[in-house]
């Protein structure tokens, strides 16, 4: 156990290097994440009707609600992309064969690429609640800290398996899996990021509750926006371990599978 830790620590020692090395697109981030929250709060002050007012969840602003929305986005996308971007960042260094024929293991290889990915998305994220906050009135002193990062854990735990399910197609096809794409942008409609699905035809409706992103934005702005307790999003809380349980699993066996597919046609360093 201590080994797969310190492992971990080295994957993620490395990518901070890394990126170290490239400071300017950090502070853009910095920057942009300015620009993208008053986005934000500029659009939700000319679309602001009663007929918004009475859909959103009580006392919350659509500002607020657009914003956990946007932001959620970022893990959404960090759990679904970041292990096909870490192989092939990999694979275009030259690493991506030496590292998968190592004796660390396959799990730690997987979680140990996904860590910078994660941190720098928290960071994000944490600036763009900040800037909310400080210049647009974004209520952060009701969130619940404990639920938002229970949240975030099973959140990344769910949806990492389709990220590894990317990176397996990614092995074998050499090329981006662009089914994650699609389910990013179905998700971004019927996920309830910028609306609530509340106002979507009833066969979206239906489609929007058969979807465990629904579930995960409900949790995470009843945490952030409504300070609730554990107990208080006991179910989709319970909904997104279930996705993480009969996802990662199979998952890291199909990569599994890929893996030694492509060493036994010679195909895992190829382009």
């Amino acid at each position: 156990m201590m080994r797969a830790l310190r492992d971990c620590l080295l994957f993620f020692q490395r990518d901070v290097r890394v990126a170290s090395s490239y400071r300017s697109p950090f502070i853009l981030e910095l920057v942009e994440a300015l620009f993208g929250a008053a986005t934000f709060y500029y659009v939700a002050r000319f679309v602001d009707s009663p007929q918004l007012r009475d859909s959103l969840p009580q006392g919350i602003s659509y500002f607020a609600y657009s914003l956990v929305g946007f932001a959620f986005f970022d893990y959404l996308h960090a759990a679904v992309d970041s292990f096909d971007r870490s192989l092939e960042e990999a694979r275009d260094s030259g690493t991506l064969e030496p590292l998968l024929v190592t004796q660390v293991s396959l799990p730690v290889v997987l979680i140990g690429s996904a860590l910078y990915p994660f941190a720098l998305t928290t960071l994000r994220v944490a600036v763009y609640l900040g800037w909310g906050s400080v210049l647009f009135g974004f209520p952060l002193r009701e969130a619940n800290w404990i639920s938002v990062l229970v949240v975030l854990v099973a959140t990344m735990l769910s949806f990492s398996g389709l990220g590894i399910f990317s990176s397996a197609y990614l092995l074998l096809f050499k090329r981006g899996n662009p089914s994650k794409w699609f389910f990013l942008g179905i998700s971004s409609i019927v996920g309830g990021m910028l609306f609530p699905i509340s106002v979507l035809p009833r066969w979206l409706q239906i489609l929007a509750h058969l979807n465990p992103v629904t579930y995960a934005l409900d949790a995470m702005r009843a945490a952030l926006l409504e300070g609730a307790g554990l107990a208080s999003i006991g179910k989709p809380l319970l909904i997104l371990l279930l996705f993480a349980v009969l996802l990662l699993p199979t998952s890291m066996l199909t990569f599994s599978w890929a893996l030694q597919r492509t060493k036994i046609t010679g195909t895992l360093s190829h382009r």
